[in-house]
């Protein structure tokens, strides 16, 4: 590991992603820390008396000696990975959230390290799109398994409204998330996207 995020007083303000230190961006606004705080709290609430641990933000992922992450937010279910600098190998739920500064690594370098790692299901949340796309690995490759879209209780009830041939009528619209890692584990799309500010 290297030895500048193992020293530092602030080491889980750095990356090092592909042997490259990078500070991260600057403090996230608060739309990402609010929803990024609300899927930790869910996630933290379902996993009570259960052997998997919930993470938020914080946290270092430590894979090789020339990548370590902090996710917005992450589940690890193998205790023995879980050391006091940070978390040594895969989790088995990352959630990223997009800001402008490290949407183009959490789409792409980040997102190819968490696949060949092991990690078994990725969120990526968009804050603008209030979108959740959610990636499974199947024998070592990501595949999109769905994306979910939140809309206002107007929104659906518009939709409703609507003519069954009307083409801008939604078939199907999702009300909650499912974490695919678990069983009868999900949360309201609501709950994650509606700040009240």
């Amino acid at each position: 590991m290297n030895n500048l995020a193992k020293n530092s007083d602030d080491f889980t303000r750095l990356e090092m992603i592909n042997g490259k230190i990078v500070m991260m961006s600057p403090r996230p606004a608060p739309f990402h820390t609010l929803v990024s705080g609300k899927i930790y709290s869910r996630l933290e609430n379902f996993l009570k008396g259960k052997p998997c641990i919930a993470f938020p933000d914080g946290v270092a992922v430590y894979f090789d000696d020339k990548n370590y992450f902090v996710p917005d937010c992450m589940i690890v279910c193998d205790k023995k990975k879980i050391q006091n600098d940070g978390i040594h190998g895969a989790p088995d739920l990352v959630v990223e959230v997009l800001s402008q500064g490290t949407a183009r690594f959490d789409r792409g370098y980040k997102k190819d390290v968490y696949e060949a790692s092991g990690v078994k299901e990725y969120w990526i949340v968009d804050i603008n799109s209030k979108s959740i796309e959610v990636y499974l690995n199947r024998d070592g490759r990501f595949f999109l398994d769905y994306v979910y879209e939140y809309h206002t209780d107007d929104e659906i009830a518009y939709n409703k409204s609507l003519p069954d041939n009307d083409p801008r009528k939604i078939e199907t619209i999702d009300t909650e998330i499912t974490v695919s890692i678990f069983d009868n584990c999900r949360f309201q799309l609501k709950e994650i996207f509606e700040i009240g500010i």
